[in-house]
């Protein structure tokens, strides 16, 4: 940013032009989201608030401000760089979820809107943000419309892929947490949501605002006649592909969802885009298709990228992310981590192309070399629909078009296990798409209509020959420019000069065709000149001149250019036209080449890597245990300083299925149940995982209770909000579910916090029955487990078992040293302690708490918790299930 200081462009305005721009600026609206740019040809300028928030920010010093007029009426103003410009609009459209972004053109008093975006609808600003960056994600909007009832609250939802062109609808009951609305927020990708404005200001609406804060999705309030149903058949009719029937059928399906999407169309103004007619496809979204995560599981899974991320590795996405098509394949991946799959078959099939890309070296890397040189093709059709583009962007599906060939013909060397599967999935499709009435009528009409020769040139251009009335003004212009250079050569015999060393022939916008002679040569012809010829104009740089049959020869040139200017417009127009009646094969090209793009991204992650990854076996949700040998997290190994202990998960159902798991600090236990976690959804993603052996069983959803940082923007303490996702989990878990806990009850007082801890794993083992893996610093909480349970006079609970990470004590230096082993049975001791020594604390305070908690403990009761206190606690967490806000 300290280059863009110094190249701060200065804010050059007259008087009259300032006293113009203030009066304009009086007339906008107070919109506090809105950051608003005025482009001044050379830069930008903001302005007010806008301008200081811009200093700070990106410039992160005020010395950037100037102030435009004087006395009250000065206005703070910043100036922006075009390249500024766009690092400003890349970070609020595409990281940031809390302004919208606004550009006006004009002078004086006179400005109007000529762009405007939000993170959910980027539109108008493609162009500048997808300039030189590759599109990672497609952003989505999402309309909720909430009906409280006594029974709890029905959500209807309505989104759009503006990107894609998809809208979905969906209808569902929701808890008080809305976790259903988040997981579906966290799924679908959704970057802005609609709700009604007097929903928004409802006190029941509190904690959907607070899940719509922790999914970073900008909230967007419409008025309530805008969820309107009236004419919503007829508008989809003429969005949405195909016959009516259908489209009317799905809506009727639904009671409130329609008004959702019929907000979503009139705030996107999908109708008033022809080109949107007939393209657009619509679907029901269901939560029960893909495993639900939510933005807490997102977080301690470290799925997506995240601007504090030292290097690619430490997220998910950025260790998987091998895809070498231009931004399809990233995409894609971004989608499936955000929506793995429940389908056994489906992750299986996903796993078998995997394998034969494991397998066989030549064919995956004879594949990728090939993908590197496909283009966005989704983003080009895209572009062509919106006739935002021109021959450049035809030409690049054309030399994508071209190298289909050589991967239809890599796939058919392949004769492996899995042939038949790769058959059926890429080449068959292959096949029926690149034959003579799909992408090679393309070719064709590429390589007749575009002159493929002038591409080494950076021209792109209509080729003569495709059209008669082209080639006879191609024709015309080349006879024209012979006559002139005949000319040339005429003239200059008659004035005596050698051709091009003395008498030079330009072209220019200013004269068109001229003579030039420099000032030396001029009064060797002074009289010729001022008989036979007209000067032009004499500089330094010499004399130009003109006379009667090159001026009516230049005239004529420039008239049959013109004409054939135009007629290249219009051929490209029309090839464009022509081209984009081919989207439909190019979107199914686009959706198999992504797809074959990610699952050659994963077989190249599994084969890679130091120890390589291997294949899970997969069952239902109701067969089979977790059992996970030798596994490793595979973001930790990644970086260059781990050298990874691998360590086996066995969940167990009747036996280990709940696992409580204790051990020092920075002994690896969040590490331990974090890699469990990741390595099931890597498994239901369809890739293979870091373990030696691996059998899942498959999981509807992923909760994480994994780590809270403090919210007090939001008025939430880090107890309070461990609270809540603990109580998302209470209330959303069901036993296919899978559950990670991590240090419970740490935010209130040891006895408050140790009776939530035991209650709540005892609703989790005895209600909800899911596997669970429950890291703790409570080691009196091992009591759970069956083989203790007599001890401590609680009733025996079934599948409850003990693990612990090592740590290994010196008896004579009392030193500590982290093993990073899980092993069965409970920890004997806490360590604090001798963590507190790691950190170098002074020695006195070490002696001084080691004599304290020896006392503590002789005093501590033999009973760890008394019936009286655990019904006192099952209590209250029983009216924290049932109370209609939870916690709030």
């Amino acid at each position: 940013m300290d280059d863009e200081q110094n190249k701060l462009p200065e804010l050059k305005l007259d008087a009259k032009q300032a006293r113009g721009f203030l009066s304009f600026y009086k007339t906008l609206p107070n919109d506090t989201r809105a950051v608003r740019f005025f482009d001044r040809r050379d830069y930008y300028t903001a302005h007010g608030e806008n301008a200081t928030f811009i200093a700070k920010t990106y410039y992160h010093t005020t010395t950037a401000l100037r102030q435009l007029g004087t006395g009250s009426d000065a206005l703070s103003s910043v100036s922006v760089s075009k390249n500024m410009f766009e690092t400003i609009a890349r970070d609020l459209l595409l990281e940031r979820t809390d302004h919208t972004l606004e550009l006006y053109e004009g002078s004086g008093s006179n400005w109007r809107l000529v762009k405007s975006g939000t993170p959910g609808n980027l539109g108008s600003y493609e162009d500048v943000l997808f300039a030189n960056n590759e599109m990672q994600d497609t952003p989505v909007i999402v309309a909720l419309f909430p009906n409280f009832r006594e029974n709890g609250c029905t959500i209807g939802l309505g989104y759009v892929d503006l990107t894609k062109r998809v809208l979905g609808l969906a209808e569902f009951l929701d808890d008080s947490h809305f976790t259903n609305v988040e997981s579906a927020l966290v799924a679908l990708g959704c970057k802005e949501c609609l709700l009604p404005t007097e929903a928004v200001k409802s006190s029941e609406c509190k904690t959907l605002r607070d899940a719509l804060t922790r999914c970073g999705v900008m909230l967007t309030e419409r008025k309530k006649t805008e969820f309107k149903t009236r004419d919503l058949v007829q508008d989809l009719d003429r969005l949405v592909r195909g016959s009516v029937e259908p489209v009317r059928d799905l809506v009727s399906g639904f009671e409130i969802a329609p008004g959702a999407l019929g907000a979503l169309l009139s705030y996107a103004e999908l109708l008033s885009d022809e080109s949107n007619y007939g393209n657009y496809y619509i679907r029901k979204y269901s939560l029960d298709s893909y495993m639900r995560l939510d933005s807490a599981a997102m977080r301690a899974l470290n799925v997506l990228e995240s601007k504090t991320d030292a290097n690619k590795n430490f997220s998910l996405f950025g260790l998987m992310n091998r895809t070498c098509t231009a931004g399809m394949g990233k995409r894609l991946l971004h989608m499936w981590l955000k929506q793995p799959l429940l389908d056994v078959n489906e992750i299986n099939a996903r796993l078998d192309i995997v394998q034969a890309f494991v397998d066989d070296t030549a064919l995956r890397q004879d594949l990728r070399q090939h993908l590197k040189r496909i283009s966005d093709i989704e983003r080009l059709m895209h572009n062509l629909e919106k006739r935002r583009a021109g021959l450049q962007q035809i030409v690049k599906l054309y030399q994508s078009s071209i190298r289909l060939p050589y991967i239809r013909s890599a796939l058919q060397q392949y004769e492996g296990q899995f042939s038949s599967l790769i058959k059926e999935r890429y080449l068959d499709p292959l096949e029926s798409l690149t034959d003579d009435d799909h992408l090679n009528k393309f070719i064709a009409l590429v390589e007749t209509s575009v002159d493929l020769d002038q591409l080494e040139n950076g021209e792109y251009m209509i080729s003569s020959s495709y059209d008669t009335g082209l080639s006879a003004l191609k024709n015309e212009q080349e006879s024209l420019e012979r006559q002139i250079h005949s000319l040339h050569k005429q003239t200059a015999s008659d004035l005596d000069l050698p051709v091009d060393k003395a008498l030079k022939l330009d072209k220019g916008t200013q004269f068109g065709h001229v003579f030039r002679i420099t000032k030396k040569e001029e009064p060797k012809i002074r009289k010729k000149l001022t008989t036979q010829f007209i000067v032009l104009e004499t500089r330094k740089d010499g004399v130009k001149f003109t006379n009667t049959k090159l001026k009516k020869l230049g005239d004529q040139y420039q008239k049959v250019l013109e004409e054939y200017k135009n007629c290249q417009k219009e051929l490209v127009n029309r090839v464009i036209q022509t081209a984009v009646t081919f989207s439909e094969i190019f979107k199914s090209l686009a959706t198999m080449l992504s797809e074959l793009d990610v699952l050659l991204s994963f077989a190249d992650l599994a084969s890679s890597c130091p120890t390589p990854y291997t294949r899970p076996d997969i069952n239902p949700p109701d067969v089979g245990d977790i059992i996970l040998e030798g596994s490793r997290h595979p973001c930790v190994e990644a970086q260059d300083w781990v050298n990874f202990i691998p360590n086996d998960c066995k969940l167990i159902r009747g036996k280990s299925w709940f696992q409580i798991i204790t051990g020092p600090n920075m002994g690896g236990k969040s590490t331990f149940i974090r890699q469990v976690g990741v390595n099931i959804l890597m498994a239901q993603v369809g890739s293979f995982v870091p373990c030696d052996r691996a059998s899942i069983s498959v999981r509807d959803c992923i909760f994480a209770r994994v780590g809270a940082g403090d919210c007090q923007l939001r008025g939430v303490s880090t107890f309070m909000q461990e609270m809540l996702e603990t109580a998302s989990i209470l209330k959303g878990a069901t036993d296919r579910s899978l559950i990670i806990i991590d240090e419970l009850g740490r935010g209130t007082s040891t006895y408050d916090g140790f009776g939530l801890a035991w209650a709540i794993c005892e609703h989790l083992v005895e209600e909800i029955r899911a596997p669970t893996l429950f890291a703790t610093h409570f080691h009196e909480l091992t009591a759970l487990a069956h083989e203790n349970a007599n001890e401590f006079n609680t009733k025996q609970m079934v599948g409850v078992a003990n693990y612990h990470v090592s740590a290994h004590i010196d008896s004579t230096s009392r030193k500590l040293t982290m093993l990073y082993k899980v092993e069965p049975g409970a920890c004997d001791q806490s360590f604090g302690i001798h963590v507190a020594e790691f950190a170098n604390f002074p020695e006195s305070v070490v002696t001084l708490a080691r004599e304290k908690a020896a006392e503590l403990e002789d005093f501590t009761p033999s009973a760890v918790i008394s019936d009286d206190a655990k019904i006192e606690v099952c209590a209250f967490i029983s009216q924290f299930l049932m109370t209609k806000d939870g916690l709030l």
